[in-house]
């Protein structure tokens, strides 16, 4: 499964920035609907575009490899 670190990134950014950032405003700025990133930091396994990716990725200046990381779900 994926799990995308929308949490993570906003918080990194706020903090390098000094100033508070709401997904509201990662929404207005990068064109994902704030429904689609509150669904991608929220829900376990959502499915996304390769688009959005993009956007985000850009947005937060990351690889890929920062804002979304593969999590087993197999039982060991």
């Amino acid at each position: 499964m994926l799990r995308f670190k929308i949490k993570e990134l906003i918080s990194k950014k706020s903090f390098n920035e000094n100033r508070r950032i709401t997904i509201g405003e990662v929404a207005e700025e990068t064109g994902v609907s704030r429904v689609t990133l509150s669904k991608m930091a929220n829900q376990r396994g959502y499915n996304t575009v390769t688009d959005n990716i993009d956007k985000l990725c850009i947005y937060f200046d990351c690889e890929v490899s920062e804002l979304v990381e593969f999590v087993s779900s197999c039982e060991k």
